[in-house]
């Protein structure tokens, strides 16, 4: 199984499976937002194309999520810049 994530993403793969080695196949599918920044500088798998992944235990978000988180990180990060909260924080 690994075999074909070193086959399919030859650079992202050895990241994968640092984290894997180093916090649990669990912990890479409950933060693999983390790992899938790496995309901006490699090709990187989707959540549900690792190896470890089931999809009867774990959820893969769906595009409409990951604008949204995006969009949401986006807004936290301008945020940050201008030292303000959101009009819902008030």
């Amino acid at each position: 199984m690994t075999d074909d994530l070193k086959e399919d993403y030859p650079e992202a793969a050895e990241y994968i499976l640092k984290a894997v080695e180093d916090h649990s196949e669990e912990w890479v599918i409950d933060n693999y937002w983390k790992i899938r920044q790496l995309g901006v500088v490699m090709d990187v798998p989707d959540v549900d194309e690792l190896p470890f992944f089931d999809e009867e235990k774990h959820h893969a978000p769906t595009d409409e999520e990951l604008r949204e988180q995006a969009e949401a990180l986006s807004q936290y990060r301008e945020n940050l810049k201008k030292g303000s909260k959101s009009a819902d924080d008030t």
